[in-house]
């Protein structure tokens, strides 16, 4: 019977830690949030970068895609003269 007061005892710290986190979290949420807000609005520097060498290497990329195009269909197009060459009369 005489434990169970003792075991209170402690009790309120224990919560007082647990209140005072709680507080914590609620007074940083709002501050949090706006870093959140601000970031996704702003780029660094080092993101442009990024972005901007991405979209170099997609241009690039496509580029080749392209000339291989072209060079397929000027082989293509050769082979095709070469045939009708090849089947005209003469």
């Amino acid at each position: 019977m005489l434990l169970r007061p003792l075991l209170l005892l402690p009790l309120p710290l224990l919560l007082s830690g647990c209140l005072m986190s709680a507080a914590k979290t609620i007074i940083t949420a709002p501050i949090k949030a706006g870093e959140i807000i601000y970031d996704a609005a702003t780029e660094s520097q080092e993101e442009a970068d990024i972005k901007r060498g991405r979209a170099a290497r997609k241009a690039d990329e496509q580029a080749e895609r392209d000339a291989r195009a072209a060079q397929k269909a000027a082989k293509r197009a050769a082979r095709e003269r070469r045939r009708a060459a090849e089947d005209a009369p003469r």
